[in-house]
């Protein structure tokens, strides 16, 4: 009977450092805030006059944490706002399409949801970048006591939101007892960013990612920011991934300029998705591209491609006309 060997010294080390890892990973897991995503969003309506909708609704994903989103009937892009409340600092991410505070009521819903109606909490209003979905209602929240709205260009998201390095370093928002990385995403916006909340495991992505269209105006930034965003994810728990819109169905068919979204597919993606992002992000031709359910933009080089097409065949009705006129002229001259 042949003797048992002895375990050789370096696979009990190489098994002591995989328990370490998988408990720390488990710990940090167990430590999570759960929360919930079972919600319904309102899918508009057809005929918005008739069917008039609530201008925002809310969801809360559990007590310290909210999802907004503004009505299709206000706005077809219907933009997700949201709201993570710390022990001294609550932050809002984005504030949407709408200005008009009578018909979007956003600064009021919001102060209505922190403790004591915001009154004892700061709150500071930051974005994932400055196309004016996301940044519309800022000018509600400007006159409000305790209120720093975070402006969208690149050297005030540097400053306020503790990037120096842009884009190679990750910045903190201290909540109190919740910690929000800041991480740099370009590519879609110049200033672009994405919010991970350490508390309960959600990655904010902006448009950067999102279920439907990736528009993308600089197409190698935006690959650098999903090789980063990539690398950050391995490291890290994520219970979801939160975009700022739904612009698809559940079959794939993407919504797009209409207030009304039957059947739509979820809001969340996941870790995984994250992490392929790269491998679609990285075959883009910097035109049009469809990598799975996914349809990637260059919208400024399309709306050019399409001008310089429609100016083509102006110029060839033209030259038309031009050339029918004369004929019909000598026509008439020889008559």
């Amino acid at each position: 009977m042949t003797k048992l060997r002895a375990c050789d010294p370096r696979r009990k080390l190489w098994l002591c450092l995989l328990l370490m890892v998988c408990s720390v990973v488990f710990r940090v897991r167990s430590q999570l805030v759960s929360g919930t995503m079972d919600v319904h969003w309102n899918e508009g309506s057809e005929d918005c006059v008739k069917n008039p909708q609530p201008p925002i609704q809310v969801h809360q994903y559990n007590a310290q944490t909210f999802i907004l989103r503004e009505s299709l009937c206000a706005t077809y892009e219907a933009p997700f706002i949201y709201l993570l409340i710390g022990k001294t600092k609550a932050l809002l991410i984005d504030t949407g399409a709408v200005a008009d505070a009578k018909i979007m009521p956003l600064a009021q819903t919001v102060v209505s949801l922190l403790p004591d109606g915001g009154s004892r909490r700061p709150l500071m209003v930051a974005h994932t970048h400055g196309h004016l979905d996301h940044r519309s209602g800022d000018d509600q929240f400007r006159a409000l006591p305790d209120v720093e709205v975070v402006p969208t260009d690149l050297e005030s998201v540097k400053r306020h939101l503790d990037i120096a390095d842009w884009p190679n370093v990750i910045g903190q928002i201290d909540l109190g007892d919740r910690v929000i990385d800041v991480i740099p995403t370009p590519g879609h916006y110049s200033s672009h960013v994405a919010y991970y909340d350490r508390q309960t495991g959600l990655f904010f992505s902006g448009d950067f990612l999102l279920p439907g269209r990736l528009l993308i105006e600089d197409t190698d930034a935006d690959l650098a920011s999903a090789r980063r965003v990539a690398k950050f994810v391995e490291q890290h728990p994520i219970t979801y991934v939160l975009g700022a819109h739904i612009e698809l169905d559940e079959s794939g068919k993407t919504f797009f300029g209409t207030r009304y979204h039957p059947n739509e597919r979820p809001l969340q993606l996941t870790k995984q998705d994250l992490l392929a992002l790269p491998g679609i992000v990285e075959g883009f031709n910097g035109f049009y591209a469809k990598r799975g359910v996914y349809v990637l933009m260059n919208q400024n080089r399309i709306l050019i491609l399409l001008g310089v097409g429609a100016v083509i065949i102006l110029v060839a009705i033209i030259l038309i006309l031009r050339a029918v006129w004369r004929r019909l002229r000598s026509r008439a001259g020889v008559r």
